[in-house]
This record gives structure tokens, C-alpha cells and sequence, in this order.
């Protein structure tokens, strides 16, 4: 291939490569999570990446076209598909199909990828993995104080404790009654409802834009605005910053005395179970942006603190949030079918870990190589990485062409502990050489001339080769 046709190798934009480190700490963190869930009686549960567009609904896309904020693609049957943009919309479908096997209520965890055809930024990006877990089949409030429950317990699980985390509550009830008082019509209140779930990020200025005109970014795209008159953005942001719920407006619509009597119920289920406002508390502020919600919805925020781009110290924010979702499964079966579910960010929560010293970082150890010296004994070298394996030691062979050098800077680069070497030599001894590669660095460092590193073998030691399994894991250990 010439030099002008090849590709260029760049990873897609607003995706990232993951390195090992990450991956281990997220599974060790994941599967926190799943003992909890597990804890609370959930089971687990898995659908495909990729679902018929309409099964998917419109629910993240503003416009009619499919690809509007979901990765789109037909079949050959002419067929729209798009990659799940989240793990509820597909368990939806997956509970309308299968609804006569599952059991009422349905309470499920799930894992996974999903993907939203979005403008990428800092920290956000194109593809990024979600934990759900929800109860669908139950319309009582115990089914969302439960699953508030469930996250506070998760994020002490994890090691975060009581004042660095705080799971908030809403309803989307009382945000229904908000428009119908102020005349906040149809058209606009999926704008308004987006606005708003924006406030602890934007501020009310910034927020106050989008309810008014609209608001242009640092990057110079402009967004456009719900609209609203100065009466309805100045009634919007008191009632988004309400700090109770005693305090809190309720009209005297039947969506507003319906949410205040779920958030009443969801109260006094905190109280009796022992979940003080330490952990669990009211916020108004808490809106959610999809469009599906249709009671409480919630929210676990972190309130350590961290630095932005301009050093400036700001809280890490949300990790995760949910609601009740009482229509999605109608959608397919044209019966209300109640649910309600929780999604942690699992990228985020991973990185506010780190943060705070509670990730459980790889402490695996890389493999110990052994080394070729002789390409016509590779099975004399194979049979010691079965040993060592056997012995429940990381191990491998060095698979390459390369002479010994080469192999040693291999040994390196994968971070490897020691490496074992056996030529001619040793084998006629009926020995192996062991060469602790950490301590032979340490011990470098304290050798001034090149005639003092010619003299000495550093951190390299004998032993019979019947005895390499044993000394191996005791200079790991050691």
C-alpha cells in the first residue's frame, strides 16, 4: 500500500482506548455494585447492543430522522437499527416480549455499553458504559425509595462515605403541575425540562438563557432557548432551588398533589428504614433529562471536590440518577406497565474513585517471562510456564524472534517482576537462572561506574530447576 492511501491510526472521535489498569479496578468496582444488587434480590440480565430504531423510541433525539442522537444503520430488509443509547430502553422491550414468562414485579441488574451520536467534549464522550438496575411490575412509592436505598448503599459499599455522597429526589409530578400553572406548554417543556437539569453545571444564569432566547457555548455553538416569558423564568428557577419539600410549590393540579403524596410516602419509607438526610434528601433541583420519566426521578451526587480545566474548584457531581418510568413498556403493549430504575456512570463513578484513593487499582502483577535462549528447546521453556501456572503464578514464554537483549527490554516493557533464563549452560547443571528485575533496578541506581556494572550480576540468583516454582513465588512475596 503507498504511503498516500495508508490510514492514519487515530482513535474515533469522542471514543477512547482503555488501558489495564482501569479495566481491573472497573471490574473489582462492578462487581461492589452486583454484590449489592444482588443483596436486594436483583438478578441479572442482558440485551443486544443493537435494537429496531422504533423499539428504541424517540425519547433522545429531537427530530423525526433516526440518527438524531443515536448511531444509526439499515438492514438488508431496509430496516432501521441504532445501538442502545441506554440499558432502559431495550429492558422495556425486553419485559414487553417476555412479559407472561417474567415475574410481577420484575426486578433486574444489567451492564453494559451504550452510545449516544453527541457532540463530544472534556470527560464526555460517545461511548460509555452504564449499571442499571430497576423494578418493573410495581407502581407503590417502595419501589423508588427502594432503589434510592440500594445507591446509598452502594456508594458506601464502594468506600464513600456519609457526607461525601447524597442520593436527591424529585418528581416528575410536581414538575407537570409547574407547566400546567405557568402555562409552560408542550412544545417547549422538554426544552425547559433540559434546561433545568442543567443548573448545577450552568448556574441559574446560564440556565436563565436556555429558558429565555437560548445560550451560546465556549465553543461558539449556540443553543436555542425555551422561549419563555421573564415571569415564567423567574417562577422556574425559585421553583428549582426550593430547598424542602414543605417549602415546595404545589399547584392544585392532580399531577402536583399526586407527586407531593409520593415524595410524602418516599419520606417517611427514609425515616422508619433508618436513612437520614445525610444520605437521602429532597432537592428540587433534580429534574433528568429524557423525556420518559413520569414520577420521582432521582440522583446520586459526590460532593468532594475537584479542579476543572481552569483549576478552579468545583464539586465532581452526579454519578448516576433515575426515575420511575410507568409508560415505556405501554409503548409495546398499549397497557401502563409500571417501572422505576437507577444507572450509575460507571466511567465517572470509576474516576471519582480514583479521586478520592477508593479505586481498587490493578494489583495484579505482570507475568513472569521466561526467556528463549534456545529456539530448538521451546518445549523445555513451555513446560516451565506450565509449571509456574500451575503453581498459581502469572507466567509466560517469550513468543518473539529476538536474542536475549531484545527480550530483556520486552521483560521490561510489560513490567514483568523476574524473568528465567536457562541456556546450555544452566541446563546442563540442571538449573535455572532467576533475575529479579525490580531489585536489579533498585540496585542500579547505586552503582556509579560502568566497570562495577560489568562485575556484578544484579538481583540474579540460581536454583535447580526442580525448585523454580517455589523460589519464584517466594521472591514474589519477598
Amino acid at each position: 500500500m503507498s504511503k498516500d492511501h495508508r490510514p492514519k491510526a487515530r482513535v474515533a472521535k469522542g471514543f477512547r482506548d482503555i488501558g489495564p489498569d482501569e479495566i481491573r479496578g472497573t471490574r473489582r468496582m462492578l462487581a461492589r455494585i452486583q454484590e449489592v444488587y444482588e443483596a436486594y434480590g436483583f438478578e441479572p440480565v442482558e440485551q443486544p447492543f443493537v435494537e429496531y430504531t422504533d423499539a428504541l423510541g424517540k425519547f433522545l433525539p429531537d427530530q423525526d430522522r433516526p440518527n438524531a442522537g443515536v448511531f444509526s444503520f439499515q438492514d438488508d430488509d431496509d430496516q432501521w437499527l441504532s445501538l442502545r443509547y441506554d440499558l432502559t430502553a431495550p429492558l422495556a422491550r425486553f419485559v414487553a416480549e417476555n412479559q407472561q414468562k417474567l415475574p410481577t414485579p420484575y426486578r433486574s441488574y444489567r451492564q453494559g455499553w451504550v452510545f449516544r451520536n453527541e457532540k463530544p467534549g472534556p470527560g464526555r464522550f460517545r461511548q460509555f458504559m452504564q449499571f442499571d438496575a430497576d423494578t418493573v411490575g410495581s407502581a407503590s412509592p417502595v419501589a423508588d425509595a427502594e432503589v434510592c436505598m440500594m445507591a446509598a448503599d452502594t456508594m458506601e459499599a464502594l468506600g464513600i462515605p456519609r457526607g461525601q455522597y447524597v442520593m436527591k429526589f424529585n418528581s416528575r409530578k410536581l414538575l407537570d403541575g409547574f407547566t400546567e400553572t405557568y402555562g409552560i406548554g408542550e412544545d417547549v417543556k422538554l426544552i425547559w425540562l433540559r434546561a433545568l437539569d442543567k443548573l448545577d453545571r450552568l448556574g441559574p444564569e446560564g440556565v436563565s438563557l436556555l429558558l429565555g432566547e437560548g445560550r451560546k457555548d465556549e465553543s461558539g455553538d449556540f443553543t436555542k432557548g425555551a422561549g419563555l416569558s421573564g415571569k415564567q423564568i423567574e417562577a422556574s428557577l425559585a421553583f428549582a432551588t426550593a430547598p424542602t419539600l414543605e417549602s415546595r410549590f404545589v399547584s392544585g393540579s392532580r399531577n402536583g398533589e399526586e407527586g407531593l403524596r409520593d415524595l410524602e410516602a418516599m419520606q417517611a419509607l427514609f425515616q422508619a428504614a433508618g436513612y437520614g438526610e445525610d444520605r437521602i434528601r429532597y432537592d428540587s433541583s433534580v429534574v433528568r433529562g429524557l423525556e420518559y420519566y413520569t414520577g420521582p426521578v432521582f440522583e446520586c451526587e459526590l460532593l468532594m471536590e475537584t479542579k476543572d480545566e481552569e483549576g478552579r474548584t468545583v464539586r465532581f457531581g452526579s454519578v448516576g440518577g433515575g426515575g420511575r418510568y410507568d409508560d415505556l413498556v405501554a409503548r409495546f403493549t398499549g397497557q401502563q406497565v409500571p417501572a422505576t430504575g437507577f444507572s450509575i456512570g460507571v466511567s465517572r463513578l470509576y474516576a471519582a474513585l480514583k479521586l478520592v484513593g477508593k479505586a481498587e487499582e490493578s494489583s495484579t502483577l505482570a507475568p513472569v517471562v521466561v526467556l528463549v535462549m534456545d529456539k530448538d528447546r521451546q518445549g523445555d521453556y513451555w513446560r516451565m510456564v506450565q509449571a509456574l501456572r500451575a503453581g498459581g503464578i502469572r507466567a509466560e514464554m517469550y513468543a518473539g524472534t529476538a536474542g536475549m537483549k531484545a527480550q530483556m527490554k520486552y521483560a521490561d516493557k510489560r513490567g514483568a517482576p523476574l524473568v528465567v533464563i536457562q541456556g546450555g549452560d544452566e541446563k546442563a547443571r540442571g538449573e535455572v537462572q532467576i533475575k529479579d528485575l525490580r531489585l536489579g533496578a533498585e540496585l542500579a541506581g547505586n552503582i556509579a561506574t560502568h566497570a562495577e556494572y560489568a562485575a556484578q550480576r544484579l538481583a540474579q540468583f540460581s536454583v535447580p530447576e526442580s525448585e523454580m516454582v517455589a523460589a519464584i513465588a517466594k521472591a514474589l512475596a519477598g
